[in-house]
């Protein structure tokens, strides 16, 4: 298929507004694609479960907050009847919006299809966890278990980019121990490297009660978790976590404009002129560039006090546009950033389409210099 490339210029790029990374959990689960990997028997589905539960009923995943929608637990491994005795165990109410499956189709043989018609009945749905991954695959003959492995993951890569949703796969971890735990699961590197985010939990002795989640990623900071299993509520609890939680310190920009617009409503204009009309509220003045890189780094904050931004380029400047507006639970707003663009673009799930903003920005490039 001869498919032009898509592509999008540095200056664009630096200037367009894109949606920010959403996470399920926040700090540690984006929407992408993820592994959750642990010894046979460590307690991997435990923790998945109570993550589901967590998600479902919108409360805190230990210190983190977290996206409150429908989840679509695949116990692949389990019965209806050993599901209901651990949810017995770990809450007094499971939520209707929890939903488990024990059986499914398999990778490129109509798991996609069944997930897609899942998602479009369950318009909410934040989180898809499959357990395990290896028995959604089907047997290959590849000689190259590299370029499987990372084949299958693309799948669900794209499924998960698509519909903007955290797809977790349960997985299993070599036996051979290694000072990087990363490199302990199970598997070629294709599948630690078309993840997004890889977690594994490991105990230091196998009899033990406490153990240690690594969790690493292209959007959340390295950290490791010390976890005590309890062994009454079934719980994996937080003992201590290797990251300091910093003090929320709102950026001073986002007051000035907070007050700003509490009096505009709106503004349109380049950034030279939102710099001159701050002057009234800062102590000093904002340099047109550096109020630029600000304001695109400060999207969710913004976000979250109803503020949106967007950008368009006329014949002869660069204007940007400030709006109090509608903000919803998830972030989303009447008048949002560029839609259906990735905050993570990968090769893995580029879609060549009419919508993509990349093409549609390249398009109204081209045609401005045209003319």
């Amino acid at each position: 298929m001869d498919r032009p490339l898509t592509y999008m210029d540095g200056e664009t790029l630096m200037n367009t507004v894109l949606p920010p990374i959403r996470f399920v959990i926040s700090q540690l689960l984006p929407q992408g694609l993820h592994v959750l990997a642990g010894a046979p028997k460590v307690g991997k589905s435990w923790l998945a479960l109570w993550l589901c539960l967590q998600v479902a009923k919108g409360e805190l995943a230990w210190e983190f907050p977290t996206t409150q929608g429908d989840v679509l637990y695949l116990c692949l491994e389990d019965s209806y009847a050993r599901i209901q005795r651990r949810l017995l165990d770990v809450t007094d109410e499971a939520p209707e919006n929890l939903f488990f499956a024990t059986m499914s189709e398999k990778l490129r043989n109509g798991l996609e299809q069944q997930i897609e018609r899942f998602l479009s009945t369950h318009q909410d749905t934040v989180l898809v966890v499959i357990d395990t991954f290896q028995r959604i695959r089907t047997g290959s003959n590849d000689a190259n278990p590299y370029a499987s492995d990372y084949r299958d993951l693309g799948i669900l890569k794209e499924l998960a980019d698509k519909h903007q949703i955290a797809i977790l796969l349960i997985h299993h971890l070599r036996k051979m121990n290694d000072d990087d735990p990363m490199n302990m699961i199970s598997g070629t590197t294709g599948i630690s490297g078309a993840t997004d985010t890889n977690f594994v939990l490991r105990k230091d002795k196998r009899s033990a009660n406490t153990a240690t989640l690594y969790c690493t990623g292209r959007d959340i900071e390295y950290r490791e978790l010390s976890l005590e299993f309890d062994g009454i509520d079934r719980i994996w609890k937080l003992r201590e976590d290797s990251v300091e939680q910093p003090t929320q310190v709102q950026d001073e920009l986002v007051f000035f404009l907070s007050e700003f617009l509490n009096q505009r409503k709106c503004f349109t204009g380049t950034a030279t002129e939102l710099a001159e009309e701050l002057d009234k509220f800062a102590d000093e003045r904002y340099k047109p560039n550096v109020l630029m890189k600000k304001l695109l780094r400060c999207q969710q904050e913004l976000l979250e006090l109803g503020i949106t931004l967007s950008t368009r380029r006329t014949h002869d400047r660069r204007e940007l546009t400030l709006r109090v507006g509608c903000v919803d639970n998830d972030g989303k707003t009447d008048t949002g950033p560029v839609p259906d663009l990735s905050s993570q673009p990968s090769q893995l799930s580029q879609e060549n389409s009419a919508a993509n903003p990349a093409k549609r920005i390249a398009a109204e490039k081209n045609e401005r210099q045209s003319e």
